[in-house]
């Protein structure tokens, strides 16, 4: 039976459609999220950029699962989606549950995201059982790319970096202290721009002053999130595009810790379409 799976993080939401384990078709539109976006702006992303990719095929199911979607925004997501695919099976879940899929299926574990922004929970194998709130990339979001373009740009203005960096960075952005602050203070999706800042990150990796922004930001997300989980039982799973590109870093971090890594994966996607070929 062929399905619709989306997968959506703040940034870029992943759509794939599924008959069994073969890939019929894959796209990526702008992320979709209920906290930033109204329902109205969701329906349009969807008719504009994703009905006109998979109108001309035949699908019963859609499984969308999405930063920001809790029980009370759900209906939004769901609501927004069905004004372009009008289908009596619609399902909506948050992108934790999405990593939980993804990452251990239908096996106890404990699934964390990095990307974008970040999150983790505990997972019995149906369902959550204890979930740490990442709180946003103000008050959390430890280990992710928000979190770490965040550290990167005050180290930068309060000059923390290596001699020579800020400016490097500065210009590599075309970025000004003022423009800084008003893009993330005031214009929308500012852990979208902090994140932004990642490849940055990457290119200078070897820099100490680099390095440490990632290692200390990994050990913050381990010792305030999964070190509150039963980590000594059960193997941690990440998923995300900073866990997969910092891979070397995390696991160094993950030891350090204390704590057993289990899979790194880039995106659920993968593991989402393995998951609904095997209990669906």
């Amino acid at each position: 039976m062929k399905k619709l799976i989306a997968d959506s993080g703040a940034t870029k939401t992943d759509w794939c459609l599924t008959n069994g384990k073969e890939i019929l078709h894959r796209y990526s539109s702008k992320g979709i999220s209920p906290v930033f976006q109204s329902e109205e702006q969701i329906v349009e992303e969807i008719k504009k950029h994703v009905y006109p990719v998979f109108k001309k095929w035949k699908f019963n199911e859609i499984h969308f699962y999405g930063s920001g979607c809790t029980t009370e925004n759900i209906p939004i997501v769901k609501n927004a989606i069905f004004q372009s695919f009008p289908l009596d099976n619609i399902e909506v879940y948050s992108d934790l549950i999405a990593a939980a899929h993804s990452l251990c299926g239908n096996k106890p574990g404990i699934a964390c995201i990095l990307g974008t922004g970040s999150n983790s929970c505990e997972w019995d194998g149906t369902k959550v059982i204890n979930q740490i709130s990442p709180l946003g990339f103000i008050l959390g979001d430890e280990g992710s790319g928000a979190s770490m373009g965040k550290k990167l740009l005050g180290d930068a203005l309060k000059n923390q970096l290596t001699p020579g960096l800020k400016e490097i960075l500065l210009e590599k952005y075309e970025l000004t202290p003022s423009l800084i602050i008003d893009k993330v203070y005031r214009q929308p999706f500012p852990s979208r721009f902090l994140a932004s800042l990642s490849p940055f990150i990457s290119e200078h990796i070897d820099d100490d002053s680099i390095k440490q922004i990632v290692v200390n930001s990994f050990n913050d997300f381990l010792k305030r999130n999964v070190m509150q989980y039963n980590y000594r039982k059960n193997s941690v799973n990440f998923v995300g595009s900073i866990a997969w590109h910092y891979a070397d870093l995390l696991k160094e971090a993950a030891r350090s810790n204390g704590v057993e890594t289990g899979k790194i994966l880039k995106s659920p996607m993968d593991g989402l379409i393995e998951y609904y070929s095997e209990t669906h």
